[in-house]
Parts: C-alpha cells; sequence; structure tokens
C-alpha cells in the first residue's frame, strides 16, 4: 500500500480527509485510488483504506509498537492484531456441528471413465456438415456399440482416437465445462444418447463406468474444518475491531455508518 503523507493543518476543507485530527492530504488518495479502480466509487474506496490504515497506525503507536516517524508494515499490523484480536480456536465440538451440517463438502469426488469421438469444428467444412457426419456415426454405435473403438481409431480428431476415444479417469474441473455436464450431471452410463456440442466440437460420448464420491470421515477432514472456522472467526474479529476503532475516531472528508456492517469485505 502506499506510504501516506500527513500533516496537521489548521485550514478547514469539507473534501480534506482527517483521522483523529491527522491530515491525509489529496495526493495520498489519488495514489491510493488507483488501487481501487473496479471498485464502484474509487475515491471513497481508497479515503476508507486510508483512514484504516491511520487509525491502525495511530493504535500501533499508542501501544508502542510503532515509533512516531516511523510507517506501519505488515509485520506491525500483525502484532497489533495478535494483540488485540485474539481469536479463540474452535472446538471439537464445533468442527463436528459444521461438518455435519456441510456434508456434502466433503466427499471424494466422483470419477467418471469414458470414451469419445471428436468431429472438431474447423474452417474446412461447414457445421451442418460435421454435425451430420457424428450424427451418421452415433448411429452406427447405436446398432453396432462394439465398434467405438475402431471408429475412434478412425474418425476422430482428438489424440485419444489413437487409444479408441479412452479419456481415463475423469473428475470435475477436468474438462471444458459443456462436455462436464454432459457426463456429470446424468447417471447414464454406456453410449451417451445424443452428440455433447463443446466449443471444439461434437462428440461421441461412451460413459464405460461410474464411481460416486464417498462421504470423507470427520477425522480426514478435522484439520481442513478447523483452519476454515479459525480464519472465518478471525475475519469476523478484524472486522469488529476495525469498526470499533472507526466508531471511536473523529473522522472528517469521509461518512462512515458502522452500524450497515463491516467496513472490511
Amino acid at each position: 500500500m502506499h506510504s501516506i503523507a500527513i500533516r496537521r493543518s489548521p485550514v478547514s476543507d469539507p473534501d480534506e480527509l482527517r483521522v483523529n485530527g491527522v491530515l491525509i492530504d489529496a495526493a495520498a488518495i489519488e495514489a491510493e485510488s488507483s488501487a481501487h479502480q473496479n471498485e464502484t466509487d474509487p475515491d471513497r474506496a481508497a479515503r476508507l483504506a486510508l483512514v484504516v490504515r491511520e487509525l491502525l497506525t495511530q493504535r500501533a503507536r499508542a501501544l508502542n509498537l510503532l515509533a512516531t516517524h516511523a510507517e506501519l508494515d505488515d509485520r506491525i499490523i500483525d502484532r497489533l492484531l495478535e494483540l488485540e484480536c485474539k481469536t479463540p480456536e474452535p472446538s471439537e465440538q464445533e468442527c463436528q456441528r459444521y461438518y455435519a451440517a456441510n456434508a456434502q463438502k466433503f466427499r471424494s469426488p466422483e470419477l467418471v471413465f469414458a470414451r469419445h469421438i471428436l468431429f472438431a469444428l474447423t474452417g474446412k467444412a461447414a457445421m451442418s456438415q460435421i454435425r451430420a457426419r457424428a450424427e451418421q456415426a452415433h448411429r452406427e454405435l447405436i446398432l453396432h456399440p462394439d465398434r467405438f473403438e475402431t471408429l475412434a481409431q478412425r474418425l476422430s480428431n482428438c489424440p485419444s482416437g489413437q487409444v479408441g476415444g479412452n479419456l481415463g479417469q475423469l473428475t470435475r474441473g477436468e474438462s471444458v465445462p459443456e462436455f462436464e455436464k454432459a457426463i456429470f450431471d446424468s447417471k447414464h452410463v454406456g453410449l451417451l444418447p445424443g452428440l455433447v456440442n463443446t466449443r471444439h466440437g461434437f462428440h461421441i460420448v461412451l460413459v464405460e463406468r461410474r464411481i460416486e464420491g464417498l462421504a470423507l470421515p470427520f477425522e480426514a477432514v478435522r484439520e481442513t474444518i478447523e483452519r476454515y472456522l479459525l480464519d472465518h472467526v478471525r475475519h469476523k474479529s478484524i472486522q469488529q475491531y476495525v469498526t470499533l476503532l472507526v466508531s471511536s475516531a473523529e473522522l472528517r472528508g469521509i461518512t462512515l455508518d458502522v452500524r450497515a456492517g463491516p467496513l472490511l469485505q
């Protein structure tokens, strides 16, 4: 974060940003705004960030963690929060309650073993012609499913065609969304009843086997749950701490309603 240029001045300006009497000048606000261009109001977002930083700076100096003219850094912030935002570790019961309420999150991935024949879209043939060839091959496989590997070797535009269209073991996230939806959002096993249309072309897909995801035991995910709950509680604690600093500060150049919700997201 950009360093904050501060000075004390008796001159009053409604656009001046002051934190407990300390002036944050326009150059600092402009510099900070560049980091908030994706915000709805970059100027306000920059002012808020600078207010929070100045409040943390003032608090660190009050606790003798930071010398008068020294700059606030991440190490000092971490030390300050360690002192003033103590976060209790989640209990075994809390971890078990979270596990019970979110059981769907703690499963081994579903596996699908599949083959495909890709009729790729190229500039050499019209889409209608490519689709027609794919549909003809699909009709042949409905009648003669044992020819899948042979047709894959002869017709597929995917390198997997050389091994009979074998894609091996697939999990969610390994293929393009259109293909993933076709094979995972169904329990069908065997030749899929229609072509699968993706950005790459038309696919004939054979699902050979499915292995459903299994529930992971609590002991296997306890540390993950504990870290998540600890991070969640710590984040809430920091939000409350910053809100408390703001609520007791004298601010000019920004209006903050601490009742509206957390100041930090």
